[in-house]
This record gives structure tokens, sequence and C-alpha cells, in this order.
């Protein structure tokens, strides 16, 4: 005959809301931190923590990005020389000044990658 097992006591599952899943995150990324420890410390299992951290950058690279753009005629005399110039394989073609804030080129290069 068969025998079956009854578990009793409190579900394992847990529930993380976003804010424990970032703090989470930030501590187990922060510089010299080791995930295992901070997983052990939260009591969350090291996969968890990666898995969290694919879904977070995920949702991070399905936001628009949107840069504030400002038009320069460079065939005017006033206008300054772009430090750069940025074929994109799709036809687009990008130029960045000696002015721009790397934020700002970063941002633009990753909106249209």
């Amino acid at each position: 005959m068969g025998h079956a097992v009854l578990l009793t006591g409190p579900e394992r599952r847990r529930r993380w809301s976003l804010e424990d899943r970032a703090q989470i995150l930030a501590e187990a990324f922060a510089p010299g931190a080791v995930v295992s420890e901070v997983a052990h410390r939260f009591e969350v299992s090291t996969g968890l923590i990666y898995t969290w951290r694919r879904q977070a950058a995920l949702v991070q690279e399905a936001d628009p990005a949107f840069a504030p753009a400002k038009l320069v005629d460079f065939a005017s005399s006033d206008a300054v020389e772009p430090a750069m110039s940025v074929d994109f394989p799709n036809g687009v073609k990008v130029k960045i000044g000696t002015a721009a804030q790397s934020e700002l080129a970063a941002a633009v290069m990753r909106a249209l990658k």
C-alpha cells in the first residue's frame, strides 16, 4: 500500500515586491559585493537574483529612449565642426559635436542601434 507525506508549515514560495527586488539587486551588484553572500542574507537563491537582473535589463531595453535634439546647420559659418560622425548600417548618419555631453551621445547611439 502507498503512503502520502503531508507537509505542513509556512509556504516556501515567497513574493518579492519590486522595491525589495531593487534593493537586493543594488546590494548584490554593488562594487565589492558578493552575490552569494547577499543571497544568503536575504534567503534567496543566487539564480533568482540573476534572473531578476536579466528581467530588469529587458524592461530597461524595452522602454523607448528619447534624447533632446538640436538641429544645427553645418553649412553656416558659426557652426562647430563635428568631432565624430557615425554611419549606421540602416543609412542613418549622426554627427556629434565636441560640446555634446557624453551621456547624450551615448543615449543617441543606444536609441539608433
